[in-house]
């Protein structure tokens, strides 16, 4: 992973404590092998400072990044996020949502999606409350379509396993044959010869397949 340099000298200066607030650059590509150039000409064009820029090198799978959480620890009221496209954020909905609402909100800053205009609160709409009505609508929308997806996929998942049960497919792990040695193996293990483990070990299974064979 990789984290820009950021001076603290320029981001704390006085211009930077003004009214307007400072606005950051936030980028992510998935891997180390991965070009971040597009993202990095977009913020450079939107106006954003080298010394604003946060860049994490990894999946987007979680929020567990470095650069992420070092600019979520320094932005305050009046700042504003700028990243190329939403799943720069990330690719999980429900986090996402939740890192929307967590910029918006509680550090009542802006988002500026540039790939996504609508995703625009700085004063985009002429005033704050607006804004914040935009941004609130656009999460309510998409907690919905996560919330759909969720639905559609286990409906899908149970039509499937329908499906299958009607054309006589067997869901599940295939059941394991006892070996021809079983018997032999678990009298030993009755009397006390040898243990779980061993046995298992001896007829090519696990400890617990054995012990459920035994149980049955």
């Amino acid at each position: 992973m990789e984290i820009d340099n950021i001076h603290g000298g320029d981001i704390n200066s006085p211009e930077s404590n003004n009214k307007k607030g400072v606005t950051y650059g936030y980028i992510r590509v998935s891997t180390i092998a991965q070009h971040d150039d597009r993202q990095r000409i977009a913020m450079e064009e939107f106006g954003i400072k080298k010394e604003c820029l946060f860049t994490d090198k990894q999946s987007g799978k979680d929020f567990n990044r470095p650069a992420y959480n070092k600019m979520l620890s320094i932005l305050k009221s009046g700042d504003t996020v700028v990243i190329k496209s939403l799943d720069r954020l990330g690719r999980d909905y429900e986090e996402m949502i939740h890192q929307l609402d967590v910029i918006t909100r509680e550090k009542n800053a802006s988002i500026v999606v540039l790939d996504l205009p609508i995703l625009n609160s700085q004063n985009k709409y002429g005033d704050d409350l607006t804004s914040k009505l935009v941004i609130n609508i656009v999460i309510q929308i998409f907690s919905y379509v996560a919330q759909l997806e969720r639905e559609m996929n286990h409906r899908r998942t149970m039509e499937g396993l329908a499906a299958a049960k009607l054309k006589g497919v067997k869901l599940g792990r295939k059941r394991i044959t006892k070996p021809d040695n079983y018997e032999i193996i678990r009298e030993r293990w009755e009397k006390g010869e040898i243990v779980e483990s061993e046995a298992a070990n001896i007829l090519g299974v696990s400890r617990p397949t054995f012990h459920k064979w035994t149980h049955e």
